[in-house]
């Protein structure tokens, strides 16, 4: 292979995910301030399967074509004028760009340098590529949106999933008393991650027995059995709800001021300084990563129907170098 062009997963229409196929593409030069970084394994996201659909940000990315992904973890191979953070040989993550297009599902990617944090020294690079999108939702909405601090009660939503076990983890190591709501079957290694309280979802209303929660974090949305109007009812008078896969719409914000309830929508952001706090809280064994499935890029179409088929537990996970 010439050693300007790259494998990348490109789409040309929006569709099922056999619209997946992997190219030969231009491998991308770093600019002023950002770096190259040779990944070795990218995450795969709800949001990457959604927006291949014509939903997600689909709306940012415009009219395929384009290369999906935004979580990778690799090693620096270049670095453009003004960067002093990191040098070509540094193992990184990142979620660079989001929303806008990062191309991750590729051999190669550019992005400002900042954007990436050294990757945590006790993952290997599949393990880190599960980290960026899904640690960063779950902190920055419990760091930076909700502020939560020590005893507060928190509803965590999902819990299960890439988000989910992330943010029962930042939860509990901030002194939060943490319920989550998952399937039965995973009750006991959410316990195992800290979780206090779980709530079954396929055969108890949560609602009915969660009560006076400072915090509901939603990852599942009112598309969903109503999900964040109900978890109204969860909450404390001035509780939060933050809304992440649906938003707030006018009815359920209208529903949580007649309650005297708070709901805010969230989206995540790059953010290279909170990925390196991350990454201490891994090293230190206070943040577990779960990875579910691996698969190479030539079967990136079966992860993503492995993805949309649900009840995935953690993350799933390309591979570029095996």
């Amino acid at each position: 292979m010439p050693v300007n062009t790259m494998r990348a997963v490109v789409q040309d229409r929006f569709g099922s995910p056999e619209v997946l196929r992997v190219a030969q593409l231009s491998r991308p030069v770093p600019l002023p301030t950002e770096v190259l970084v040779r990944v070795h394994a990218a995450g795969i996201n709800p949001v990457d399967w959604k927006t291949r659909a014509g939903g997600g940000m689909a709306g940012v990315l415009g009219e395929p074509p384009f290369v999906l992904g935004w979580d990778v973890s690799g090693v620096v191979e270049e670095v453009g004028f003004g960067v002093n953070t990191l040098r070509p040989g540094d193992e990184v993550y990142g979620m660079p760009w989001f929303p806008r297009a990062a191309g991750g599902y590729a051999e190669f990617v550019t992005a400002p340098a900042r954007q990436f944090a050294r990757k945590p020294r006790s993952l290997s690079h599949v393990e880190a590529a599960a980290v960026p999108l899904a640690a960063l939702t779950a902190w920055q909405a419990l760091v930076d949106t909700a502020g939560l601090w020590p005893g507060q009660r928190i509803l965590v939503h999902a819990a299960a999933g890439g988000v989910g076990h992330f943010a029962v983890q930042i939860a509990k190591h901030l002194g939060a008393h943490v319920t989550g709501t998952a399937s039965s079957r995973r009750h006991s290694w959410l316990a195992g991650l800290g979780a206090d309280e779980l709530v079954d979802y396929t055969s108890t209303r949560f609602e009915r027995v969660v009560r006076d929660a400072d915090v509901v974090l939603d990852l599942v949305g009112d598309d969903h059995d109503r999900t964040s109007t109900r978890s109204l009812e969860s909450l404390r008078p001035g509780g939060l709800l933050i809304a992440v896969p649906s938003g707030v719409s006018p009815a359920l914000r209208a529903a949580a001021s007649g309650l005297d309830r708070r709901a805010t929508a969230f989206l995540v952001e790059p953010d290279g300084a909170a990925l390196s706090e991350l990454a201490q809280l891994v090293d230190a064994g206070a943040l577990q990563v779960q990875v579910e499935d691996v698969f190479d890029l030539e079967h990136v179409a079966q992860a993503h129907a492995r993805g949309e088929a649900g009840r995935t537990r953690g993350k799933l996970v390309l591979d570029l170098v095996s």
